[in-house]
């Protein structure tokens, strides 16, 4: 062993996985200094997820070689991975949805009683102690996983990664459901201040400058290069990441018709905290909503489509009144409101299907023949809209869990574009995902208002809202706080409006 590679954290030599004739990654390598924040840049498919269940040992590489502070590293699965002080907090969240917050953290090393047991109390207990230390002092142990949102699941993701993590803490994209990204901060860097190298995924460029020195990026399954950030401007990084020089761009705010038809009506609408809530969405029009963290977005969005069932208030599809007691129903309903949902891996994908198979589900038995749906039949009712959203024919027939987060996407938002819907919920469509998809996501959306269909979304990205709506309603304490047209839709007026100061804002409105 060399006296440089003594003074490394990691080291990633020639690293390559293939699946079947797809390669993954080719001869990818990539150094880390203990106590370094270094991050992994690439679009959706460039590799990271593989790279990162590699190192996690998920996957094993076909070949090429690991090493953690000098030592030979070749995991056999996440545990023996965390047994050598490795650890992912995964962007796609691997918490047990039935089992408690506590159970979620300890597993999986209970505490055992004289019978070998679990011990509930000394659990409940462990997992106290470790929610105090990071910061999560308002979680009940004993509250099962799935009743958390999913900002919280994400916080919890985290944390388990971090009490696992004394070498090496890979975080996947994991702020994607943050809304307070500084809790996370101040844990990276009293981590970096222990000496534990940490692999930082991320498509927020101002997160990467403001935790990381370094960035490897890659792309096409190959390492392109490694950085100095200090010495990188955005649109280098960009190159290197797509091959090409380009700036992220959302594009112009598209025109709406002041006098189209009213596609949605919501009158006085109270749900979970959500309270006396009233708007409509016209026909061509995109709607965005704004709000931080639990103000009643996710409330509104599953009352809609009949996931969460109203106290009060009325909705009308095309001006005709709605009961929507299920998502079918909502299908169903008026001219159609099809739902993307906010996390794909729980309420989007079904895993171990195709991605064909995934698209085609709400229109399945339109495609059926004599009871039978055939993949080629599949695959070929998928491919015109695959093309719509930009997703790669060749990824139909791939398992969707085997496609990147941002071509999942792609595929739920191809899917509630099938359903002959003509009016999206889209609930931060883009979350976790490249600059390159955000642009198909955003080309899609801007496509299906000018053929005549009507978005309402969610997005925590305020630029998001600024270039696409046409209308910005901002939610505050479960009400409509503010709403913005046009011109009048501009960040820094936004976030006042967020925390409960508006300037110029119409207040509680109907267009």
């Amino acid at each position: 062993m060399s006296t440089d590679e003594s003074r490394l954290a990691v080291r990633i030599d020639r690293i390559a996985k293939s699946y079947g004739p797809t390669v993954a990654l080719d001869s990818v390598s990539i150094d880390l200094r203990p106590g370094e924040v270094h991050a992994l840049l690439g679009e959706n498919g460039a590799g990271k997820s593989t790279l990162v269940k590699i190192l996690s040992g998920v996957v094993k590489p076909d070949s090429g070689t690991m090493s953690i502070f000098g030592e030979p590293y070749a995991p056999h699965g996440i545990i023996d991975a965390r047994a050598q002080s490795v650890a992912t907090a995964f962007q796609e969240l691997s918490l047990v949805p039935n089992l408690s917050i506590a159970e979620n953290l300890m597993l999986p090393k209970l505490p055992k009683g004289m019978l070998g047991l679990a011990v509930h109390r000394a659990t409940t207990a462990a997992a106290r102690k470790i929610l105090d230390e990071y910061g999560l002092t308002q979680f009940d142990p004993d509250t099962p996983v799935g009743a958390l949102s999913l900002s919280d699941r994400q916080r919890l993701e985290i944390v388990r990664a971090f009490t696992h993590a004394s070498k090496l803490l890979i975080l996947d994209e994991p702020t994607a459901a943050l809304a307070d990204v500084e809790w996370l901060f101040d844990l990276v860097r009293r981590q970096k201040s222990r000496q534990t190298a940490i692999l930082y995924i991320s498509h927020r460029l101002g997160e990467v400058r403001a935790l990381c020195s370094r960035a490897t990026i890659l792309r096409n399954g190959r390492s392109i290069g490694t950085v100095e950030l200090s010495g990188a401007s955005d649109e280098n990084i960009f190159e290197m990441m797509v091959g090409r020089s380009a700036r992220e761009t959302i594009g112009s705010r598209p025109l709406a018709g002041e006098a189209a038809a009213i596609a949605l009506s919501v009158w006085g609408l109270s749900s979970g905290i959500l309270h006396d809530v009233s708007f409509n969405v016209r026909q061509g029009e995109i709607v965005g909503i704004a709000a931080l963290e639990g103000q009643g977005q996710r409330d509104l969005f599953r009352t809609l489509v009949g996931l969460s069932r109203a106290r009060s208030g009325s909705i009308e599809l095309g001006g005709v009144p709605a009961q929507i007691g299920s998502p079918g129903a909502a299908l169903h309903a008026g001219n159609g409101l099809a739902y993307l949902p906010e996390d794909r891996k729980s309420e989007g994908i079904l895993a171990g299907l195709t991605t064909a198979s995934n698209m085609v589900l709400p229109i399945i038995s339109r495609i059926a023949r004599g009871g039978v749906v055939w993949p080629a039949g599949e695959r070929r009712v998928a491919r015109e809209t695959a093309k719509a959203v930009d997703l790669q024919e060749r990824y139909l027939h791939f398992k969707i869990d085997e496609l990147s987060g941002g071509n999942q996407q792609k595929a739920l938002l191809a899917r509630v574009i099938m359903t002959g819907a003509r009016t999206l919920l889209l609930f931060d469509p883009t979350r976790g995902v490249d600059v390159g998809t955000k642009q198909s996501i955003y080309e899609a959306i801007r496509k299906f208002t000018a053929d005549g269909g009507s978005v309402l979304f969610y997005s925590s990205e305020l630029p998001e809202l600024v270039h696409l709506a046409h209308r910005c309603i901002v939610l505050y304490g479960g009400r409509i706080f503010a709403e913005y047209r046009g011109d009048a839709i501009e960040e820094q007026t936004i976030v006042g409006a967020l925390i409960g100061h508006a300037q110029g804002a119409a207040r509680g409105v109907a267009a």
